[in-house]
């Protein structure tokens, strides 16, 4: 069968090449097409474009990129409608997503959401698109299925978190091996995850940096994107305790003491690798402070939101700056809040539903479109 996939950031990209896996196990004939990364052009097919193109971060910039998203948009439906797929699956990045998902199921294309819009946080009125233009969607956070199902009576599938299955997965590392191609010695290495956007990680990387100096008993490691070019990171490294590792964030969590860690999936990726962190965040001013009057939650970081607690130290905003950072970092290097946190870090692992998120989605999708074939 063909199936037709749309993600538009790097987390996407891991998750729906662990997807494309699963529906290559479960459908020997599957063929795809899809807008995503280097991470699903490895699992084969016919990729249309990078999410490199299409990354844009905040209300302020996609305003100003606005042509560029409506040009590929009305690439995109056209694209859809030469390859004529069965089922067309969208995986997260719901403000492109959720226009083809109306569009698409007007033309009578099935449609399916992996990775549920966080209409949890903010545009909760999307319900109502989403009852209307999704045939089945697939959430991988636990108060999710509450939300949908038992909120606003929409039947959603739990079917657990696909990071575990991406962490399970990922061949074993060469510590000696590593440590000789990076140029490491022997010190603990502080992690530093500024994000995969250019916008993010210019504002991230100068403030993480900033505090290097006080720690000269550590080695930082700045985990570099695999949307970014390796020169991009150069301008901001000029300290001798500072490397760049490009494209390889797990293996820097393999062996990372602490890390400082941009709001998004990396800092539920750095727990469950059971590396204290702390959560940092500074936005566009605008687009900060536009989303501060519409989004409606106690916490920015997926730790936070599914324990329901603070377990990780958010600084956001004007509380990101270097003498707060290194206020924070010290507190998770003592051994007694580590001992904590690592606690809490079980308890969260436990409440992700185990493995299989990739297979059990991949095994539905396949169902359903085959059902739809025999009626």
């Amino acid at each position: 069968m063909k199936y037709y996939l749309i993600a538009g950031e790097a987390s996407g990209d891991l998750h729906a090449s662990n997807l494309m896996k699963a529906l290559k196990e479960t459908d020997k004939n599957a063929d795809f097409r899809f807008w995503g990364g280097d991470l699903m052009t490895a699992q084969g097919g016919n990729p249309v474009k990078h999410y490199r193109e299409l990354a844009f971060m905040g209300f302020a910039e996609v305003l100003m990129n606005l042509p560029t998203i409506l040009k590929n948009i009305s690439f995109c439906k056209e694209d859809i409608l030469n390859y004529k797929p069965d089922a067309i699956i969208f995986i997260d990045y719901p403000g492109f997503n959720m226009r083809i998902a109306e569009w698409a199921r007007k033309e009578g294309f099935q449609t399916h959401y992996y990775i549920s819009p966080q209409i949890w946080a903010w545009k909760e009125n999307r319900i109502k698109k989403i009852r209307r233009d999704v045939d089945y969607m697939y959430v991988i956070l636990p108060f999710e299925e509450e939300f949908y199902s038992q909120k606003h009576n929409f039947p959603v599938h739990f079917v657990g978190h696909p990071l575990l299955d991406a962490i399970e997965n990922r061949p074993p590392l060469d510590i000696e091996k590593f440590k000789n191609e990076h140029d490491l010695d022997d010190r603990p290495i502080i992690a530093l995850l500024p994000g995969s956007r250019k916008q993010e990680i210019e504002k991230m990387l100068k403030i993480m940096l900033s505090i290097t100096e006080d720690f000269r008993e550590y080695q930082f490691i700045i985990a570099g994107a695999p949307s970014q070019d390796i020169n991009f990171y150069h301008q901001f490294i000029k300290k001798s305790n500072v490397n760049l590792v490009m494209n390889k964030t797990y293996d820097v969590l393999t062996l990372a003491h602490a890390a400082l860690v941009t709001s998004g999936t990396a800092t539920l990726e750095t727990a469950l690798f059971k590396v204290p962190e702390v959560v940092c965040y500074k936005g566009n001013f605008i687009s900060y402070h536009i989303a501060k009057q519409i989004i409606n939650l106690d916490y920015i970081s997926l730790v936070n939101l599914i324990m329901k607690r603070e377990v990780v130290k958010e600084l956001i905003q004007n509380d990101l700056n270097t003498k707060n950072l290194t206020s924070e970092l010290k507190k998770i290097l003592d051994d007694t809040v580590r001992q904590r946190i690592f606690r809490d870090y079980y308890e969260l692992e436990q409440k992700l539903g185990g493995q299989g998120a990739s297979k059990k989605t991949a095994n539905l999708i396949y169902n359903k479109v085959l059902a739809s074939k025999n009626r």
